[in-house]
Protein backbone atom coordinates (compact mmCIF):
# COMPACT_ATOMS: atom_id res chain seq x y z
CA UNK A 1 0.00 0.00 0.00
CA UNK A 2 1.36 3.51 -1.50
CA UNK A 3 1.76 6.27 1.94
CA UNK A 4 -0.38 9.18 1.37
CA UNK A 5 1.03 11.98 0.22
CA UNK A 6 2.45 14.59 2.67
CA UNK A 7 0.39 18.07 2.40
CA UNK A 8 2.06 21.22 3.05
CA UNK A 9 -0.48 21.69 5.97
CA UNK A 10 -3.90 21.14 7.14
CA UNK A 11 -5.91 23.78 8.73
CA UNK A 12 -9.20 22.84 11.53
CA UNK A 13 -11.34 24.86 13.83
CA UNK A 14 -13.96 24.76 16.15
CA UNK A 15 -14.39 21.05 17.26
CA UNK A 16 -15.91 22.16 20.49
CA UNK A 17 -14.20 18.86 22.54
CA UNK A 18 -15.96 18.07 25.55
CA UNK A 19 -16.36 15.20 26.97
CA UNK A 20 -19.88 14.60 26.98
CA UNK A 21 -19.11 14.43 23.24
CA UNK A 22 -17.27 11.40 22.86
CA UNK A 23 -17.40 10.50 19.15
CA UNK A 24 -16.39 14.12 18.18
CA UNK A 25 -13.67 13.50 20.47
CA UNK A 26 -12.80 10.45 18.78
CA UNK A 27 -13.24 11.62 14.99
CA UNK A 28 -10.14 14.09 16.66
CA UNK A 29 -7.85 11.48 17.29
CA UNK A 30 -8.41 9.49 14.41
CA UNK A 31 -7.62 12.91 12.39
CA UNK A 32 -4.38 13.16 14.30
CA UNK A 33 -3.32 9.54 13.57
CA UNK A 34 -4.41 9.30 10.30
CA UNK A 35 -3.95 12.83 8.25
CA UNK A 36 -2.31 15.32 10.85
CA UNK A 37 0.97 12.62 11.11
CA UNK A 38 1.43 12.85 7.29
CA UNK A 39 1.51 16.48 6.75
CA UNK A 40 4.39 18.97 7.42
CA UNK A 41 2.38 21.66 9.52
CA UNK A 42 -1.19 21.49 11.06
CA UNK A 43 -2.89 24.84 12.55
CA UNK A 44 -5.29 24.63 14.78
CA UNK A 45 -7.55 27.96 14.10
CA UNK A 46 -9.59 28.09 17.36
CA UNK A 47 -12.48 26.92 19.46
CA UNK A 48 -10.65 23.50 19.74
CA UNK A 49 -12.03 23.11 23.25
CA UNK A 50 -15.81 23.68 24.10
CA UNK A 51 -14.19 26.31 26.81
CA UNK A 52 -10.78 26.41 28.28
CA UNK A 53 -10.92 27.79 32.01
CA UNK A 54 -6.89 28.53 32.39
CA UNK A 55 -4.10 25.75 32.13
CA UNK A 56 -4.56 24.54 35.01
CA UNK A 57 -7.32 22.70 35.03
CA UNK A 58 -6.18 19.19 34.60
CA UNK A 59 -8.22 16.84 33.24
CA UNK A 60 -8.03 13.33 31.69
CA UNK A 61 -9.81 14.16 28.89
CA UNK A 62 -8.02 17.07 28.78
CA UNK A 63 -4.70 15.10 29.36
CA UNK A 64 -5.39 12.85 26.36
CA UNK A 65 -6.07 15.26 23.86
CA UNK A 66 -2.53 17.24 24.94
CA UNK A 67 -0.83 13.74 24.94
CA UNK A 68 -2.49 13.13 21.74
CA UNK A 69 -1.04 16.65 20.03
CA UNK A 70 1.95 16.06 21.64
CA UNK A 71 2.51 12.78 19.57
CA UNK A 72 1.94 14.71 16.37
CA UNK A 73 4.49 16.81 17.22
CA UNK A 74 7.09 14.23 18.09
CA UNK A 75 6.55 12.92 14.79
CA UNK A 76 7.81 15.96 13.08
CA UNK A 77 4.74 17.86 12.23
CA UNK A 78 4.76 21.93 12.91
CA UNK A 79 1.54 22.50 15.31
CA UNK A 80 0.35 26.39 15.80
CA UNK A 81 -2.86 27.66 17.17
CA UNK A 82 -4.50 30.47 17.07
CA UNK A 83 -7.00 31.32 20.29
CA UNK A 84 -11.07 31.20 19.23
CA UNK A 85 -13.65 32.80 21.41
CA UNK A 86 -14.34 29.49 23.64
CA UNK A 87 -10.43 28.70 24.18
CA UNK A 88 -8.55 32.28 24.46
CA UNK A 89 -7.22 31.10 27.62
CA UNK A 90 -4.62 28.56 26.45
CA UNK A 91 -1.39 29.86 27.35
CA UNK A 92 1.95 28.68 27.06
CA UNK A 93 1.65 25.76 29.87
CA UNK A 94 -0.83 23.66 27.32
CA UNK A 95 1.60 24.84 24.55
CA UNK A 96 4.81 23.40 26.27
CA UNK A 97 2.65 20.05 27.04
CA UNK A 98 1.47 19.51 23.88
CA UNK A 99 3.88 20.68 21.85
CA UNK A 100 2.86 23.57 19.27
CA UNK A 101 3.42 27.19 19.15
CA UNK A 102 0.93 29.93 19.79
CA UNK A 103 -0.01 32.55 17.32
CA UNK A 104 -1.12 36.01 17.07
CA UNK A 105 -4.05 37.13 14.47
CA UNK A 106 -3.95 37.59 12.11
CA UNK A 107 -0.76 35.15 11.10
CA UNK A 108 0.67 35.70 7.41
CA UNK A 109 2.09 31.95 6.36
CA UNK A 110 3.76 31.01 2.80
CA UNK A 111 2.44 27.62 2.39
CA UNK A 112 3.41 25.97 -0.76
CA UNK A 113 4.19 29.27 -2.57
CA UNK A 114 1.30 30.88 -1.30
CA UNK A 115 1.10 33.64 1.51
CA UNK A 116 -2.40 32.96 3.48
CA UNK A 117 -4.10 34.79 6.23
CA UNK A 118 -5.09 33.13 9.07
CA UNK A 119 -7.70 34.36 11.81
CA UNK A 120 -10.22 32.26 13.62
CA UNK A 121 -13.03 34.47 12.71
CA UNK A 122 -14.21 36.46 15.48
CA UNK A 123 -12.79 39.48 15.35
CA UNK A 124 -14.53 40.20 11.81
CA UNK A 125 -18.13 39.66 13.18
CA UNK A 126 -17.94 43.72 13.57
CA UNK A 127 -21.83 44.14 13.71
CA UNK A 128 -22.09 42.52 16.26
CA UNK A 129 -21.12 44.97 18.55
CA UNK A 130 -22.10 43.46 22.06
CA UNK A 131 -19.94 40.41 21.08
CA UNK A 132 -16.92 43.02 19.96
CA UNK A 133 -17.21 44.67 23.46
CA UNK A 134 -17.26 41.65 25.39
CA UNK A 135 -14.11 40.42 23.21
CA UNK A 136 -12.22 43.49 23.79
CA UNK A 137 -12.66 42.97 27.54
CA UNK A 138 -11.92 39.41 27.73
CA UNK A 139 -8.90 39.80 25.42
CA UNK A 140 -7.39 42.42 27.69
CA UNK A 141 -3.90 40.96 29.48
CA UNK A 142 -5.07 42.74 32.66
CA UNK A 143 -8.59 41.39 32.86
CA UNK A 144 -7.48 37.64 31.46
CA UNK A 145 -4.56 37.91 34.68
CA UNK A 146 -7.22 39.00 37.01
CA UNK A 147 -9.73 35.55 36.14
CA UNK A 148 -6.86 33.45 36.26
CA UNK A 149 -6.10 34.48 39.90
CA UNK A 150 -9.73 33.07 40.75
CA UNK A 151 -10.28 29.89 41.93
CA UNK A 152 -10.64 27.43 39.24
CA UNK A 153 -13.99 25.59 40.50
CA UNK A 154 -15.03 30.05 39.97
CA UNK A 155 -13.51 30.17 36.80
CA UNK A 156 -15.73 27.44 35.74
CA UNK A 157 -18.98 28.44 37.20
CA UNK A 158 -18.09 32.17 35.82
CA UNK A 159 -17.84 30.80 32.42
CA UNK A 160 -20.80 28.45 32.44
CA UNK A 161 -22.92 31.85 33.16
CA UNK A 162 -21.35 32.80 30.38
CA UNK A 163 -22.30 30.17 27.84
CA UNK A 164 -26.08 30.14 29.16
CA UNK A 165 -26.12 33.76 28.17
CA UNK A 166 -24.01 33.28 25.18
CA UNK A 167 -26.99 31.03 23.76
CA UNK A 168 -29.69 33.19 25.08
CA UNK A 169 -28.15 36.12 23.22
CA UNK A 170 -27.84 34.06 19.80
CA UNK A 171 -31.25 33.24 19.84
CA UNK A 172 -32.13 36.77 19.24
CA UNK A 173 -29.63 37.59 16.94
CA UNK A 174 -29.68 37.43 12.59
CA UNK A 175 -27.20 35.06 10.91
CA UNK A 176 -26.11 38.01 9.46
CA UNK A 177 -24.66 40.33 12.46
CA UNK A 178 -23.24 36.66 13.52
CA UNK A 179 -21.54 36.54 10.08
CA UNK A 180 -18.14 37.92 9.40
CA UNK A 181 -18.85 41.55 7.92
CA UNK A 182 -17.42 42.27 4.23
CA UNK A 183 -15.46 45.19 5.51
CA UNK A 184 -13.86 43.92 7.72
CA UNK A 185 -12.66 41.17 5.77
CA UNK A 186 -12.04 43.45 3.42
CA UNK A 187 -9.61 45.04 5.81
CA UNK A 188 -7.98 41.85 6.52
CA UNK A 189 -6.95 41.34 2.85
CA UNK A 190 -4.99 44.79 2.80
CA UNK A 191 -3.91 45.00 5.92
CA UNK A 192 -2.08 41.51 4.98
CA UNK A 193 -1.51 41.95 1.60
CA UNK A 194 -2.70 38.37 1.29
CA UNK A 195 -5.23 37.43 -1.07
CA UNK A 196 -6.18 33.51 0.41
CA UNK A 197 -7.86 33.83 3.69
CA UNK A 198 -8.89 30.73 5.98
CA UNK A 199 -10.65 31.07 9.53
CA UNK A 200 -13.25 29.33 11.30
CA UNK A 201 -15.84 30.62 13.89
CA UNK A 202 -19.26 31.22 11.58
CA UNK A 203 -19.93 27.38 11.45
CA UNK A 204 -20.53 27.80 7.65
CA UNK A 205 -18.22 26.09 5.21
CA UNK A 206 -17.93 27.64 1.88
CA UNK A 207 -15.52 28.75 -0.76
CA UNK A 208 -16.12 33.29 -1.16
CA UNK A 209 -14.61 34.38 -4.18
CA UNK A 210 -14.36 37.66 -5.37
CA UNK A 211 -12.01 38.05 -8.26
CA UNK A 212 -8.38 37.09 -6.81
CA UNK A 213 -9.79 36.60 -2.92
CA UNK A 214 -10.75 33.61 -2.24
CA UNK A 215 -12.21 33.15 1.68
CA UNK A 216 -12.26 29.69 2.90
CA UNK A 217 -14.12 29.01 6.07
CA UNK A 218 -13.95 25.75 7.96
CA UNK A 219 -16.24 23.89 9.02
CA UNK A 220 -17.35 22.89 12.88
CA UNK A 221 -16.94 19.70 14.14
CA UNK A 222 -20.03 17.62 15.65
CA UNK A 223 -20.58 13.50 15.61
CA UNK A 224 -22.76 13.50 18.64
CA UNK A 225 -25.65 14.74 17.10
CA UNK A 226 -27.46 13.63 13.89
CA UNK A 227 -26.19 14.58 10.67
CA UNK A 228 -22.52 14.48 11.52
CA UNK A 229 -19.96 16.88 10.22
CA UNK A 230 -16.92 17.77 10.26
CA UNK A 231 -14.00 18.10 7.90
CA UNK A 232 -10.51 20.10 7.27
CA UNK A 233 -8.88 22.34 4.54
CA UNK A 234 -5.63 21.23 3.25
CA UNK A 235 -2.71 22.84 1.02
CA UNK A 236 0.14 20.93 -1.00
CA UNK A 237 3.25 21.86 -1.80
CA UNK A 238 2.13 23.44 -5.03
CA UNK A 239 -0.01 25.81 -3.54
CA UNK A 240 -3.47 24.03 -4.43
CA UNK A 241 -6.34 24.22 -1.46
CA UNK A 242 -8.75 21.54 -1.13
CA UNK A 243 -11.46 21.10 1.39
CA UNK A 244 -12.12 17.55 2.72
CA UNK A 245 -14.90 15.83 4.93
CA UNK A 246 -14.63 13.55 7.32
CA UNK A 247 -14.12 10.62 5.84
CA UNK A 248 -10.79 12.55 4.03
CA UNK A 249 -12.45 12.24 0.62
CA UNK A 250 -12.10 15.70 -1.46
CA UNK A 251 -15.49 17.92 -1.58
Amino acid sequence: MSMPERASALFISDLHLQQSHPRTAAAFFRFLEEHAATADALYLLGDLFEYWAGDDDSTLFHQAIIDAIRAVSDAGVAIYWIAGNRDFLVGERFARAAGLTLLAEPHVATIGGQRVALVHGDAECTADLGYMTFRAQVRDPQWQQQFLALPLAQRKGIIAGLREGSREAHGGKSMIIMDVAPAAIDALHAATGCDVLIHGHTHRPALHQAGSRRRYVLPDWELDAEPPRGGWIAIDGSGAIARHGLDGAVL
